[in-house]
């Protein structure tokens, strides 16, 4: 039977592994654990403090938060009450909180310390009630913020008789929470989705990913705000019984990863990413052997993998086993290169969920070559938000896998991708006129170009709104191609630009570490702006820029390379909270030198009429005033 709601669905797991650890977090210098048992008494003492203070149905309340275990305690505890959820990025700048706050007409705020709780004291019009997760007992109590622990122990004094009455009348269609979009292109817009368009979607993804168990222990250290990993790192192991451990930061996942040694790791392309940078970075410092060994290790790894693929279900059935030679090339290739690159993740995980992002399909197959298979999927805030996953017994690398099985999709004449079914949102709240426009005939529309295979997997070509179309005429979708740039160890991140242009030029951003090692090793000193004027490293920006993009058509290959010193970052504007470039922002804050680099009519004509694939660097001097950016 069907959990009615979310609170329903944990319940059942609280009543079948009441002793088992549900959450695992970092307490003086060490995990501690907190039983499902445990972590439900504290769901309910905290709808009991919210209740105290009158939060009850259609109420919105907010977490502002880093991850730990009071949030889904608090999130839980919110929509037991019949109460509405409101995650906030607590990397996003005050008043875009202010917006966020104002727009779902929250009551109730809950943040995590006094640098967030100063955030959203510095917001205009403060008319909400905060509870902050400070720990210390000294923190002054007054008439707008009450700690955390104060709000629970009135809970546990004063219970709420009938909180089980109030949760299990939640219908599948009643709101849940409201998540805003990221405004990659705009102002946010705060998605309404119900208990039912989260279990749906969970209960969808199980049947295809990688079959969630017991027995799993998950990583979480991607945004809880985010609905992938409330999605998938919260909702789903608490499901099913699993337990999760919460990373300290972004920063300490490799230790934490030894520490938890996780079975599932959910994460977006950029961890990937850093894991395979890593791994071909030791293999580079390594001897002419060493990388000989590691390179027929990872042949022999995707010739594995695309034997799995190739072969019908009733073949590897049938076999269950590679052929004898080949097994023995695979447990050598394992044992010499494999099981060390899998022990610095922790050696136990069984399975990568890759989403958030478009994974580089070289570097996907990478993955699945060192037998850690990596099953990227699909999806958006407004569809809860998976659309399409690979399935674990046939992934096929470069696309994003399957339409969930309660889910329909289409492709309109123009190439948008459209999806109906049950985990589509209810709509944007206080905003009819955007959610007229993102339906169209019932299906919603995500703004995606893409393409169905013959066996009915989906491939996602760019952003409807990104492709660039050159003054030849010519269509370029940057996706393609910024994944390609960014495979190179020395590349951060890569924006195609040349919208109504001859040609597309690429601003990268760098891996400054690994340009400081190359850099050393090759005898250069010097600080970020020695480093980017020097001709040796512009050298190497150059032929690794040549280097991955010879694959693609000539007018796809950038013709100019622009380098910017500054890291993109959440906080200074340029990424969203799920780390997606926001081009309006890198636009506006590169107009200038995105000019100055289309303005050197002599060099754009020598380039086009040779038609070369070239980037020449010919490096102008930067303008102190701004940013420290370059033109190569």
């Amino acid at each position: 039977m069907k959990a009615r709601n979310l609170i329903d669905a944990v319940n059942r797991t609280v009543c079948l592994y009441p002793e088992k650890d549900a959450l695992l977090s970092k307490v003086n210098g060490s995990y501690s654990s907190i039983s499902y048992q445990a972590f439900w008494e504290k769901v309910r003492n905290t709808a009991a403090g919210l209740a105290s203070l009158g939060i009850s149905e259609n109420n919105k309340v907010a977490i502002i938060s880093e991850n730990n275990p009071n949030w889904p305690i608090c999130d839980l505890a919110i929509m037991s009450l019949k109460a509405v959820s409101v995650p906030i990025h607590s990397t996003l700048p005050p008043d875009q909180i202010s917006y966020i706050l104002q727009n779902s007409d929250c009551t109730f705020v809950f943040v995590e310390n006094e640098k967030l709780l100063q955030k959203v004291l510095q917001t205009n019009q403060i008319s909400q009630k905060i509870a902050i997760f400070y720990p210390d007992e000294n923190f002054l109590e007054s008439d707008h913020i009450i700690p955390f622990h104060h709000l629970c122990r009135n809970g546990e004094e004063k219970p709420l008789e009938n909180w089980e009455e109030i949760w299990k009348s939640i219908e599948r269609d009643d709101l849940a929470t409201i998540i805003h979009t990221s405004g990659t292109t705009g102002l946010p817009k705060g998605a309404m989705l119900s208990h039912g368009n989260i279990l749906s979607n969970l209960e969808g993804v199980q049947f295809w990913m990688i079959e969630a168990r017991p027995t799993d222990i998950f990583l979480s250290h991607l945004p809880l705000s985010h609905v992938f990993e409330r999605m998938a790192g919260q909702f789903m192991p608490l499901s099913i019984g699993a337990t999760i451990a919460y990373a300290e930061n972004i920063d300490t996942v490799p230790e934490n990863l030894l520490e938890v040694r996780p079975t599932v790791l959910v994460s977006v392309p950029l961890l990937f990413e850093r894991v395979y940078s890593r791994a071909q970075k030791t293999i580079d410092a390594g001897t002419p052997l060493r990388r000989k060994i590691f390179d027929w290790a990872v042949s022999v790894g995707i010739k594995r993998y695309h034997y799995y693929l190739e072969n019908t279900f009733d073949q590897i059935f049938r076999n269950s086993e590679l052929p004898k030679d080949f097994r023995r090339q695979w447990k050598l290739a394992n044992k010499l290169v494999y099981n060390k690159i899998k022990s610095q993740m922790g050696g136990r995980l069984r399975g990568l969920i890759s989403g958030g992002g478009a994974l580089n399909p070289k570097i996907a197959e990478f993955f699945w070559a060192i037998d850690l298979p990596v099953l990227e999927g699909y999806g958006l805030t407004e569809t809860s938000p998976v659309v399409c996953v690979n399935p674990m017994a046939r992934t096929k690398v470069g696309t994003v896998g399957k339409p969930l099985p309660n889910l329909d999709i289409r492709i309109s004449d123009d190439g948008e991708v459209m999806v109906k079914g049950p985990s589509v949102m209810k709509g944007y709240y206080k905003n009819e006129e955007a959610t007229s426009k993102q339906f169209k005939d019932g299906w919603f529309l995500t703004g995606d170009i893409g393409q169905l295979d013959p066996d009915g997997f989906l491939k996602i070509i760019d952003r409807k709104k990104r492709i660039i179309v050159l003054t030849s005429g010519k269509n370029v979708a940057p996706q393609p191609v910024e994944n390609a740039i960014n495979q190179s160890i020395y590349v951060q991140n890569s924006v195609l630009i040349g919208q109504n242009r001859k040609f597309v030029s690429v601003l990268i951003t760098l891996d400054f570490e690994n340009i400081v090692t190359w850099s050393k090793k090759n005898g250069i000193k010097g600080d970020k702006e020695r480093l980017i004027r020097n001709e040796a490293v512009q050298s190497l920006l150059k032929s690794e820029t040549e280097r991955f993009t010879k694959g693609f058509p000539s007018y796809e290959q950038p013709k100019k390379l622009l380098i910017s010193c500054e890291e993109w970052t959440v906080e200074s504007g340029e990424l969203t909270p799920s780390l997606k470039v926001r081009l309006p922002e890198i636009e506006r804050k590169y107009q200038e030198t995105i000019e100055r680099a289309y303005s050197d009519q002599k060099l754009n004509d020598m380039q086009m009429a040779a038609d070369e694939t070239a980037v020449s660097l010919s490096l102008s001097k930067p303008r102190r005033e701004r940013e420290n950016e370059f033109t190569a």
